[in-house]
């Protein structure tokens, strides 16, 4: 840890792009203001969004530092549509992309399919071998690779990804591969399992390089179009990326590591959801994230986010670089509800998105979608509808489209029709938080919803029933609580580096050494993002087992880097195992020798903090001073005269009877009619149920 000022506080703007809308939020750093905005997406353009958002602040080149949530990465991998990749690896290894760990895609079928992102003739194979233990049997053939490189450009490609068997053990023969390739090829898009995960393991090493690769082009494409649009309005502030990990870092970092942003915007959410329900005194939340196109849900026990050290994007598709574990499933706003051959009522995975959007919007779009039946149920209100993109939904629209396609071919009503679809997708939104909570051992009594984004605040009283949850809290500025968690993240940058060393008679001035190593490299991104930070902290983890065993235990390692040299020492690290092997397995295995296989490194710059009390509700008002009006709308089968708040004004401590509607500009929430809600001192909307 070491003390450390980059630059002087200044004004902030968190940007989440978004299937349907583009979400942002503004502070202040020094006088502690801030502002929020949401405008529609232009999918395909996004620029066009990112700037009408950014500036509804001011002119653009006033703001010191943008920091952005992205799922152009995911989207890429999911859709299949990154770039053109060819593969130099060494002989032997040129099909590990296929044979994976001999997973199938259906366990206990002999049938599947699954084509690698890398076609077998891209796959070109050059003479080299280095052993597990970092002796170099024989060089590289730098002949080889020129010519294979050569023979890729030729065929299109249009990134190169060099992968050679053991180098994370040593990188000589990777480094000379990497410096004739780049002689020959046409663009920067060239990198080594070495740069990307010096890791033991060869699929998991091979896949997170080519999947890097494959999104070089991509996301340089699109970060440059973002900076190209921020250089015309003369923003000459910071650009920065939210990474997978819930940290932030460079757009260069982004750049030479896109694999790091597949679950970008998703994380952010994550960040704020955990710091928001830490200050509301619920450490163990499960939050649920529901925009235009998908419903993402991670789980936070003990206030703290659970963090995967690898990530299974699509089937085959493995990037091993920390992420924050999220669940995610085509249940959003803009789901198009069917009734499938068998007769059954779905809701998505397709959706309407921001264009042509939903029926309601009058956009074209003919099939109705969740959006549609909560408007027809009365829970959104038509003559508000929010991110300023209408000025009225077209209710009638939504009740001809859902009669014609659900109503009707099921023989319901369409009121009847329309809950059936809300149902439905309450159903989905429930099994996700069950795959996360009970399916992984927690009590999800135990555990509140913080349901975010523009939809989720919709289904809160729904997945409090469904699932058992103990209660919800709704966000203050719920559709916007990615952006917030953009400006909330900490710089960070994680890294391993592959050991391989038993523990017993250790050369622990060695490992100390490989530490200090480690620990300045991630520094030295961390400080490259050039943010304002209280500090930088150096965590360390070591990958561990006992001989014989082939899978590791991570271990949280108390050492420290003072003056140049690591506190580090045998029983530090045997002590630090055993406890994290008693906490996974409840026992110990005395007399097995241990083993160290990696190191992981990671340096978090400590950003200011955000004083979540400036989001506090008011202490002026009434609660019949927050109180719009009343409408009819259908809970359980049935109208029921609900009355409707402006949610932004409803008073600290205020508490509401269900049935109730909550509307604000960027979300509403719905508390049904067996459910309570009150305003804590953070502005937040505890939901519970009445008794």
């Amino acid at each position: 840890m070491s003390d450390l000022k980059t630059s002087k506080l200044g004004t902030i703007v968190g940007v989440d792009v978004g299937g349907t809308f583009t979400d942002l939020f503004y502070f202040d750093e020094a006088e502690a203001r801030f502002r929020t905005n949401k405008v529609p997406s232009n999918r395909g353009d996004e620029a066009v969004g990112f700037l009408d958002g950014l500036k509804g602040f001011g002119a653009i080149a006033n703001l010191d530092s943008i920091v952005h949530g992205t799922t152009v990465g995911t989207n890429a991998l999911l859709e299949r549509k990154g770039a053109k990749v060819g593969l130099i690896t060494t002989t032997g290894f040129r099909d590990v992309l296929e044979m994976r760990r001999r997973d199938r895609r259906h366990t206990w079928g002999l049938w599947g399919d699954f084509v690698p992102v890398v076609e077998r003739d891209f796959r070109l194979e050059v003479s080299e071998r280095t052993l597990a233990d970092g002796t170099l049997r024989s060089e590289v053939d730098v002949a080889a690779v020129r010519s294979a490189a050569e023979q890729l450009k030729a065929m299109g490609a249009e990134a190169l990804a060099i992968v050679f068997v053991n180098a994370f053990a040593n990188p000589e023969n990777e480094e000379k591969a990497v410096a004739a390739a780049r002689a020959v090829w046409h663009n920067d898009n060239v990198a080594c399992s070495t740069q990307i995960l010096p890791e033991i393991r060869e699929f998991e090493r091979t896949s997170t390089t080519v999947l890097n690769a494959y999104l070089q082009p991509v996301v340089g494409s699109y970060l440059g179009k973002l900076e190209k649009a921020l250089e015309s309005e003369d923003f000459a502030g910071r650009f920065h990326i939210v990474q997978s990990n819930g940290g932030v870092m460079s757009t260069e970092t982004a750049r030479r590591l896109p694999a790091r942003t597949a679950l970008s915007g998703p994380a952010a959410g994550v960040i704020a959801a955990a710091a928001i329900a830490e200050a509301a005194g619920f450490p163990n939340v499960i939050t649920g994230d529901l925009g235009g196109t998908s419903f993402d849900v991670s789980l936070i026990a003990d206030g703290k986010a659970a963090l995967a050290a690898q990530t299974t994007i699509d089937f085959g598709l493995v990037i091993r670089t920390p992420m924050i574990e999220i669940t995610t499933i085509g249940a959003g706003g803009g789901s198009i509800a069917h009734v499938d051959a068998g007769g059954l009522l779905q809701v998505g995975p397709e959706s309407a998105g921001s264009r042509p959007g939903p029926v309601c919007y009058g956009q074209g779009n003919t099939r109705p979608t969740l959006t549609d039946a909560n408007v027809v149920l009365g829970r959104i209100n038509a003559d508000r509808p929010i991110g300023g993109k209408l000025s009225r939904l077209d209710v009638d629209a939504a009740k001809k489209a859902i009669e014609e396609h659900v109503a009707k071919p099921l023989g319901l009503g369409v009121m009847e029709a329309a809950e059936a679809i809300v149902r439905i997708a309450d159903s989905r939104m429930a099994g996700a938080i069950r795959l996360m909570s009970i399916e992984r051992g927690h009590d999800p009594q135990k555990f509140a919803a913080v349901p975010f984004g523009g939809g989720g605040a919709l289904h809160v009283s729904a997945l409090i029933k469904d699932v058992g949850l103990k209660a919800a809290l709704v966000p203050r500025y719920p559709g916007v609580t990615s952006a917030l968690g953009c400006i909330i993240a900490d710089i960070r940058h994680d890294q391993v580096q592959t050991l391989n060393l038993a523990l017993e008679g250790i050369d622990i001035e060695t490992v100390g050494g490989r530490m200090v190593d480690e620990a300045a490299k991630a520094r030295a991104v961390v400080e490259d993002a050039r943010l304002s930070m209280e500090r930088i902290d150096t965590l360390f983890e070591l990958d561990m087992h006992y001989v014989g065993q082939t899978h590791t235990v991570r271990v949280a390692l108390p050492a420290v880097i003072e003056n140049g040299k690591s506190d580090v020492s045998e029983a530090m690290i045997r002590k630090a195992f055993e406890t994290a092997y008693q906490a996974s397995f409840s026992r110990l295995l005395p007399g097995v020798p241990m083993r160290i296989v990696n190191l992981r490194t990671s340096a978090i710059g400590i950003r200011p903090g955000f004083d979540l009390k400036a989001l506090a509700a008011p202490t002026d008002t009434t609660v019949a001073s927050a109180t719009t009006g009343k409408r009819q709308v259908w809970f359980d089968g049935a109208w029921h005269d609900t009355t409707i708040y402006a949610r932004l004004d409803i008073p600290e401590g205020a508490e509401i009877e269900g049935p109730a509607i909550l509307e604000q500009p960027d979300a509403t929430t719905v508390v049904s009619p067996e459910f309570k809600a009150r305003v804590d001192n953070y502005g937040n909307i505890i939901v519970e149920r009445k008794v």
